[in-house]
């Protein structure tokens, strides 16, 4: 009865927080509507190999995230949601898959009812997920980087399933041809998806994870048997070599040396688009991208007692999720540490493995008597709710200079929206004060995500479609616009929206004197120039202008010359 009813739980909030108002605001500059146009591009043309944006190819990303939003395109038509569904669904699939499979082999050796922690922890982690600040901001936006971390999830948990099935199975040659287990045939898949999503990163990263786990438990050789490495790989490059064949023949160097080698390998040696950080930039990521949850992940890996290495050797396989979970989440925050080009989104494939580890850790306390250590963890909890309680109350004054929206911090703090996040925030920290004092402090996780789920819904989402309002949708309607028949420049600017919304190609020009220069140069008489009215001014005196429509801190204006 539990299952189902923990089933309908974490089903109802996934679907919420990923898919409620998913196509209530327009595309968010800058990078999704590279992708959304590109994939526009691709049904327009018929060219299901090599991207297009603005008439010149992409190379950035594999092309699994377009052909989704291709699909979603002849199914829903060209808009907000069919460039958002392929990572929405992802965000579910993956909330859905660990929801299982913790139900299943969520039980830990530290526990005395291992059957009862599994109930509480394919809730618990179930719910952690969907409610992740990261994983939802990111599970709604039309980009590679939930569809990858789908992948990278689905297959890390598939070959933790193989891996428990098979503890007891034949063992065979390595150099065997025979066909792997189901689970490990998922995997393979999966994997070979994962690159398709994003690249190499796709199979190195899970290769990385259960090699140093199958190292620490000492069976490294003996599990590659098991997983049938050569068919698998046939299996895989079955999968990932076709459609780079495919693009190197229609692109040839210039894709080789764009996408594996400035891409891929400049983005893990040097600094690309000054995108740098210090040695503990992830760190800060986590703490905020998992919060609130996150102040219990030290608890958590504590708890799995890593040093123990013998102990967790005689385990049986399926009590070792937390173990996996553990070189899952590490070797992933430790390869993007290394790497000197530093996103936030880059760790976006970890926060399934913390939503397992917090998931182990909170059901062990349902069944277990509350220790000290934990009673820290909760004081630390209640002071980052009061942090956060202030962070938002201030947030306005957070609110940096912005010239497509000048007076945002206003605007949002007549709003009230952050009076109600504090609000919000104060009141979780009573709420935990009183739960440690009267020691019933294994419902500080449901207090935490309870507070999370009203932040999402009372603050966060009405908050995105308040910047929408000033920020985007004047660009947006100028770009609409029903003015034919001329070419579009925009100055000073570069927002790749507008080239999806009008469905043509744009010149962009960063300096006035270039969009003079091309203007000269070009054979029309009268174009169409997109930009801040200052701009505007500029081009003024050297042309004849028409002003056509003003919206926002924006201009839509014909030039003659």
């Amino acid at each position: 009865m539990m299952k189902k009813c923990s089933l309908v739980i974490v089903t109802v909030i996934a679907t919420i927080t990923f898919f409620w108002r998913l196509g209530g605001i327009g595309l968010v500059d800058e990078t999704e509507p590279l992708f959304a146009e590109a994939s526009r591009q691709m049904l327009e043309t018929g060219n299901w190999v090599t991207p297009y944006f603005n008439g010149e190819p992409r190379f950035d990303k594999p092309p699994l995230v377009y052909w989704l939003m291709v699909v979603g395109f002849q199914v829903l038509g060209v808009n907000e949601w069919a460039v958002r569904l392929p990572s929405a669904v992802s965000a579910m699939g993956l909330t859905l898959f660990l929801f299982f499979v913790m139900e299943r082999l969520g039980g830990s050796p530290m526990t005395s009812s291992p059957s009862v922690q599994r109930g509480w922890s394919s809730l618990i982690a179930g719910l952690t997920l969907a409610l992740t600040p990261k994983f939802i901001i990111w599970a709604r936006v039309g980009v590679s980087d939930l569809l990858l971390t789908g992948c990278i999830g689905a297959a890390l948990l598939c070959f933790f399933v193989g891996y428990v099935e098979s503890e007891k199975g034949v063992e065979k040659p390595f150099f065997s041809f025979s066909v792997p287990s189901g689970w490990y045939i998922s995997f393979y898949v999966f994997t070979g998806l994962a690159v398709l999503a994003k690249g190499p990163v796709g199979v190195v990263l899970p290769g990385l994870t259960i090699i140093a786990f199958l190292l620490y438990q000492r069976n490294l050789w003996s599990v590659l048997k098991e997983m049938r490495v050569v068919s698998g790989t046939i299996i895989f490059l079955a999968i990932t070599i076709p459609w780079h064949v495919l693009i190197i023949m229609e692109n040839g160097q210039d894709y080789i040396a764009s996408f594996f080698g400035y891409h891929n390998v400049e983005r893990f040696t040097s600094v690309v688009n000054e995108h740098s950080g210090p040695w503990y930039f992830y760190f800060l990521v986590v703490l905020v991208g998992f919060a609130p949850l996150s102040v219990y992940l030290p608890s958590a890996i504590a708890q799995l007692q890593v040093w123990r290495r013998r102990f967790w050797g005689n385990q049986p396989r399926r009590h070792q999720l937390g173990l996996f979970a553990f070189f899952w989440f590490t070797v992933i925050f430790v390869f993007f540490s290394i790497a000197v080009t530093k996103l936030p989104s880059y760790v976006i494939p970890l926060l399934p493995a913390a939503a397992i580890l917090v998931g182990l850790f909170w059901s062990h306390y349902q069944t277990e008597t509350i220790t000290k250590g934990l009673v820290i963890s909760g004081v630390i909890n209640i002071i980052f709710a009061l942090v956060l309680a202030g962070a938002f109350y201030y947030s306005p004054n957070f609110i940096g200079y912005d010239p497509a929206a000048p007076n945002l911090g206003e605007i949002y703090a007549e709003s009230e929206l952050n009076l109600v996040g504090g609000v919000i925030w104060l009141v979780t920290a009573i709420l935990l004060i009183v739960a440690l004092l009267r020691q019933h402090s294994r419902w500080l996780w449901g207090i935490n995500l309870l507070a999370m789920f009203l932040t999402f819904v009372l603050v966060l989402e009405p908050a995105v479609s308040l910047m929408d309002d000033i920020r985007q949708k004047p660009l947006r309607e100028l770009a609409q616009l029903e003015v034919t028949g001329e070419e579009l420049i925009m100055v000073g600017m570069k927002k790749p929206t507008v080239v999806f919304y009008r469905q043509e190609n744009v010149e962009f020009f960063s300096q006035v004197e270039s969009a003079i220069a091309h203007l000269e140069e070009s054979a029309s008489e009268s174009q169409l120039i997109l930009s801040h009215p200052r701009y505007i001014e500029e081009i003024e005196e050297e042309a004849e202008i028409t002003r056509l429509e003003s919206k926002g801190e924006y201009e839509l204006t014909r030039i003659s010359y």
